[in-house]
């Protein structure tokens, strides 16, 4: 049927496909892919690649994405988990946790929430904390806040 060299190719050629979640599509469910994947319109769910994801400007993301790298203009309501580098552009809204090994921010993205920037084990789960520091509550009158203590 196939040599081994065609297989390669074959697997190869899929791993460096290319999806594409055109803008006024709308997809609830998780997607998984080998290659990459971009979305333009709205996803409501888990997105995993194993490559890298790309949210587009007028893209909208319900859920996680877990991924090797990505690039961010849209807005996603989720964690972010990157085992390389994210990239936030300057439309860039994250309202959710971010966990990556490098991070690149424009001027005038935003983000609310916990960034971790360390080396992730494989299979390591997306916990909160700190690897080299120490998270001290404080109250400051009827509210709480947290400081992060380096050490």
């Amino acid at each position: 049927m196939f040599t081994k060299a065609e297989e390669k190719k074959s697997v190869a050629e899929m791993v460096n496909s290319s999806n594409v979640i055109a803008k006024e599509t709308t997809i609830k469910g998780d997607i998984i892919t080998s290659g990459n994947i971009r979305i333009e319109g709205t996803v409501e769910g888990t997105l995993n690649s194993k490559t890298k994801i790309v949210i587009g400007e007028s893209a909208l993301l319900e859920g996680n994405i877990e991924t090797k790298e990505a690039e961010i203009a849209g807005r996603i309501i989720g964690t972010v988990k990157c085992n390389e580098i994210l990239f936030l552009k300057k439309t860039a809204v994250i309202d959710g946790d971010i966990y990556t090994k490098k991070l690149i921010i424009e001027n005038g993205a935003v983000f609310n929430g916990l960034c971790k920037m360390n080396e992730m084990e494989a299979g390591d789960p997306v916990s909160g904390g700190l690897k080299n520091g120490v998270v001290k509550e404080e109250k400051v009158g009827t509210r709480k806040g947290k400081e992060v203590v380096a050490g």
